[in-house]
């Protein structure tokens, strides 16, 4: 029996490679809180080769079994086709698009100067252009109906930054600049884009975290999250959270006061030598949340 406390019952959600990993548990809570859940994953390896079927077929047998509503698809985000069948798939199945949350991904890790063009094009090509392509397809239902919830899945990587990873780490950073415009422009629709950047184990990720802290950072630990944004009580919209192992955290862009010098002549190379270690310096900082925001600080000594 599925629980109604969150207003999902009867919602439609499509979760991109939900065939294991936090795909899977994001798709199990979001079908537990009553939506009906389209289970994408083309069923291919962590380095995005091959395909099958069996990973979303077990998923949504799952979900069946627990009494809710599921079906399986196998397309590739990364081809327009597919990612708009997906969607169609979704409306034809259970009457609408409620809820994208895209999370399908794979990694070509490797140092920087080894580097192929292969490497970095498959990682953007998922990542990047994969959620473009459902978003995109998703995004004339919701601005119809005037209702919509997008989760995009970026990392620590994208974030932080981590070595041997600067295609995918370029490439969820890439996700949280596009989740912040996405909730402007979703914002008259009532179309909330949030994004996440979890620390969960996974087949991409278990080979690259010490096993004593598998059992801390299960990818259910972050789903609760993932389900509560795509929430129709959730008022959230163009923020970033980490999350993972029990944490569940906002991550803003902090401004520092830095240095500012009227600029009614000529600035030197000096002046911000000089300057550097206030320039750096954030114990005064502000937090910014939108580019309007940034520009009026920027331009604030400007006019006194």
């Amino acid at each position: 029996m599925s629980d109604d406390s969150m207003g999902l019952k009867g919602k439609s959600a499509l979760v991109t490679g939900a065939g294991g990993g936090l795909g899977r548990a994001h798709a199990l809570l979001l079908a537990k809180y009553g939506a009906k859940v389209i289970v994408n994953d083309l069923g291919g390896a962590a380095d995005g080769s091959g395909a099958g079927h069996s990973m979303a077929d077990q998923v949504v047998e799952e979900i069946k079994s627990a009494g809710g509503e599921a079906a399986a698809n196998y397309g590739s985000v990364s081809d327009a086709e597919s990612a708009t069948a997906m969607v169609e798939q979704a409306v034809d199945t259970f009457g609408s698009i409620d809820i994208v949350v895209n999370n399908a991904g794979i990694l070509r890790d490797v140092t920087f100067t080894k580097m192929t063009e292969d490497d970095w094009d498959i990682i953007f090509a998922v990542h990047v252009k994969g959620s473009y392509l459902v978003t995109k397809a998703a995004w004339p239902h919701m601005r119809e109906k005037s209702y919509g919830r997008i989760v995009m899945t970026s990392s620590a990587s994208g974030i932080y930054g981590n070595f041997g990873q600067s295609n995918y780490s370029a490439a969820k950073m890439a996700l949280i600049g596009l989740g912040q415009t996405l909730a402007l422009e979703g914002e008259k629709y009532n179309i909330k884009a949030n994004t996440i950047a979890p620390q969960a184990l996974s087949r991409l990720t278990e080979s690259l975290m010490p096993e004593f802290v598998h059992d801390y950072i299960k990818p259910e630990f972050v789903s609760p999250l993932v389900v509560y944004l795509c929430s129709e009580s959730c008022d959230a919209s163009g923020a970033l959270y980490e999350v993972g192992a029990g944490a569940f955290c906002r991550i803003d862009k902090t401004r520092a006061k830095g240095l500012t010098i009227k600029p009614d002549r000529d600035i030197s190379v000096e002046e911000v030598a000089e300057n550097w270690q206030l320039i750096n310096d954030t114990s005064e900082g502000t937090v910014m949340r939108t580019i309007g925001e940034s520009t009026q600080e920027t331009l604030k000594h400007c006019m006194s």
